[in-house]
């Protein structure tokens, strides 16, 4: 039993759901998303709540039943509440500007670095944090780890984009021989 995919999912108001032939649709205004299960799980709406339940007895299957489960709530939450990702810029001289739909950083480099915005995704920057948020939690993530990976910290002075909640491991510098 999947502790995860037995939790029905409480649909909030103003967001649609609907199942047809194995695709999970949740509609929010405009926007939509969809989530094929390849007919792996049911999945039916009852009582304002997606329930989801594995077809048949297969291990295989029934390991898809939680990671469907977790896919719709995140559409779910998306929908409601969105998600955002803090990132922190340490270093002399190193800034972030959002011009347009570019995100422009000056990171210790000879020229600046111009980061297309992608559709779904609003960045702002307050000081030396940026704040990337959006529907899609996958989407969020892979920005923000685009992002960090243009500098990441060094060990050494914790230079660097990070994440606000990420910890640097510092390391001793060298030592004179005396």
């Amino acid at each position: 039993m999947s502790r995860i995919g037995k939790q029905p999912i409480t649909i909030p108001s103003g967001i649609e759901v609907s199942v047809n032939n194995g695709v999970i649709t949740v509609k929010k205004g405009n926007n939509a998303t969809q989530i094929d299960t390849k007919n792996r799980v049911v999945a039916e709406v009852k009582d304002g709540a997606l329930v989801l339940a594995p077809i048949g007895n297969e291990a295989e299957n029934k390991a898809f039943w939680g990671t469907y489960r977790a896919l719709a709530n995140n559409a779910i939450v998306g929908f409601s509440t969105g998600f955002t990702k803090r990132l922190e810029i340490n270093g002399v001289g190193y800034k972030a500007a959002v011009n347009g739909d570019v995100l422009e950083m000056a990171l210790g480099f000879s020229h600046p670095i111009k980061f297309e915005i992608p559709k779904g995704i609003s960045i702002s920057v307050e000081k030396n944090i940026i704040a990337i948020t959006g529907s899609d939690k996958g989407q969020v993530g892979q920005v923000s780890a685009i992002v960090r990976g243009y500098r990441p910290p060094e060990p050494y002075k914790g230079k660097g984009v990070k994440y606000v909640d990420e910890t640097i491991i510092r390391k001793a510098g060298k030592t004179s021989k005396k």
